[in-house]
C-alpha cells in the first residue's frame, strides 16, 4: 500500500503548492503540494487496489505513515484509520496518543481527538476518565487540547460535568491553542444545552478568546 501511495504522490507533486501549503502551516511540515480533492482520489484508488488494513496491521502502518516528512501522508493516514476506528479494540487509544503528541498541530490532533479516541470512548467509556484525566493535566498542550475536544460530536451524550471541569482547569493558560478549544468545547455543546453554557461562561473568567467562542452563535446578557 505505501509503496503505491508514494509512487502516486511523486506523480502528483506540485512544487508551488507544496511552498503555499507550507507557509500556511508556518513552515513546520513539508508537503508534496496535492490539494485535498485530488489526495482523495488518490488515496480511494490505494484502497480500491490494496483494500484497508486490519485493525491489527493499523498501529504499525499509521506510525511508518507519521514517519514520512510530508504531511500527506499523515492526512492519508488519518482517513484510513476513520474508516478502520470502529473495529478497533480498546488499546487503539495507546496508538491514537502516541499520534497526538508526534509531529502536533492542530490539523492532525483536531481529527485524532474527536474522530478517532472520541469514537473508541464511546465504545469503551469506562476508559475515559483513564486517559483524559491525564491528558488534561499533561504538560503536552495537544494533550490537553485532546481532552477538551474529544467530545465535540457528542451532542446529547456530552458528559457536561466533565467538559466544563476541564475547561474550569484550562482557563488559565495562556496558549492560544488551549484558550480556542475551550471556546470550541463550549460552543459545539451549546447547540445541544445552550443555557447550561451561558451559565458557565457567566460564571467562569474564561479568556476573552475562550469566551468569544464559546459563545458565538448565542445571545449573552448577564
Amino acid at each position: 500500500m505505501l509503496d503505491t501511495l508514494e509512487a502516486l504522490f511523486e506523480l502528483a507533486q506540485d512544487d508551488q503548492n507544496a511552498l503555499q501549503m507550507s507557509r500556511y502551516m508556518r513552515n513546520l511540515h513539508s508537503f508534496y503540494g496535492i490539494k485535498a480533492p485530488e489526495r482523495g482520489e488518490i488515496l480511494k484508488k490505494v484502497i480500491a487496489e490494496h483494500g484497508l488494513p486490519t485493525p491489527a496491521d493499523l498501529p504499525a502502518l499509521l506510525q511508518n505513515m507519521w514517519d514520512k516528512p510530508q504531511r500527506e501522508w499523515h492526512y492519508c493516514g488519518l482517513e484510513i484509520a476513520d474508516k478502520v476506528i470502529k473495529k478497533c479494540p480498546v488499546e487503539a487509544l495507546d496508538w491514537i496518543e502516541s499520534l497526538i503528541i508526534q509531529k502536533s498541530w492542530w490539523d492532525t490532533v483536531d481529527v485524532l481527538a474527536p474522530r478517532l479516541a472520541g469514537k473508541v470512548f464511546l465504545r469503551f467509556p469506562e476508559k475515559i476518565d483513564t486517559y483524559t484525566a491525564r491528558w488534561i493535566t499533561s504538560d503536552n498542550f495537544w494533550l490537553q487540547r485532546s481532552a477538551l475536544i474529544f467530545q465535540l460530536s457528542y451532542k446529547t451524550k456530552t458528559d457536561q460535568a466533565r467538559l466544563f471541569a476541564y475547561c474550569e482547569l484550562c482557563k488559565d493558560s495562556k496558549e492560544f491553542f488551549i484558550q480556542k478549544a475551550i471556546g470550541w468545547a463550549l460552543r459545539q455543546y451549546a447547540r445541544t444545552a445552550p443555557q447550561p453554557v451561558r451559565d458557565f461562561v457567566a460564571l467562569t473568567p474564561l479568556a476573552s478568546l475562550s469566551k468569544r467562542e464559546a459563545m458565538k452563535h448565542l445571545t449573552f446578557n448577564i
